[in-house]
């Protein structure tokens, strides 16, 4: 999956130039209310880094000197992808970051990923107008099983989504969420967890995304 359409892009955002004091970008994060913006050379094609209004405050509490430039607080300035970059990196780079600053295929600034991108992506797969059920599974994680799981349940209902969790060598048990399209009643939920535990995977929780309830052990379904 490309990231680009998620990316907001430079000719948006709030950001200041290299050559701004300390004072001067504390008055542009102030006026805008964000906590961090980007750091751009002077012509705005390329990055620096970030700049945190509590670093600059921290920075003035202690009686530092506010005409020294911007850049001497910044941070996050190898914290990078590239447009290009595999959309699964994103999770490993972003982290504690309000985002990740996003370069294009020349490495000048393209725009930033935000959180709420992210996740607003990663939601769309949960979205309650398209989707029905969603379906923990559990394996050993040996080779073959996903697909083995995805074929029984495929015999009675597509397959809207699917994210394995615990894909770590120590993990004994692994997880994987189906989710399950609208319009799915749950006499066929019924039937796709018998064959599926049948089969020697476990169902250990089903998330009812119409009803916004977790349903687990529950009579209407038989387990």
């Amino acid at each position: 999956m490309l990231i680009k359409p998620l990316v907001r892009r430079k000719e948006s955002l709030t950001t200041v130039p290299e050559t701004a004091t300390l004072e001067e970008a504390l008055k542009v994060l102030e006026e805008s209310g964000f906590r961090c913006v980007p750091i751009l050379d002077e012509t705005g094609r390329l990055f620096r880094g970030n700049i945190y209004k509590m670093h600059i405050y921290r920075h003035k509490s202690r009686g530092g000197d506010m005409t020294l430039p911007v850049t001497n607080l910044l941070k996050n300035a190898t914290k990078t992808i590239n447009i290009q970059s595999p959309f699964f990196r994103v999770f490993f780079d972003i982290k504690d970051l309000p985002y990740i600053t996003v370069l294009d295929e020349d490495n000048n600034f393209y725009g930033i990923l935000t959180h709420n991108q992210l996740l607003g992506a990663l939601s769309e797969a949960w979205n309650i107008n398209i989707s029905s059920y969603v379906l923990t599974v559990t394996s050993t994680g040996q080779q073959g099983e996903l697909y083995q799981m995805s074929k029984i349940i495929a015999k009675y209902v597509s397959i809207s989504g699917c994210m394995t969790l615990d894909a770590k060598e120590e993990n004994f048990v692994r997880r994987t969420l189906f989710t399950l399209p609208a319009g799915v009643d749950e006499a066929t939920v019924n039937l796709v967890v018998e064959r599926l535990e049948k089969k020697g995977f476990p169902v250990v929780e089903i998330d009812d995304l119409q009803n916004d309830r977790i349903l687990r052990d529950n009579d209407t379904f038989t387990r």
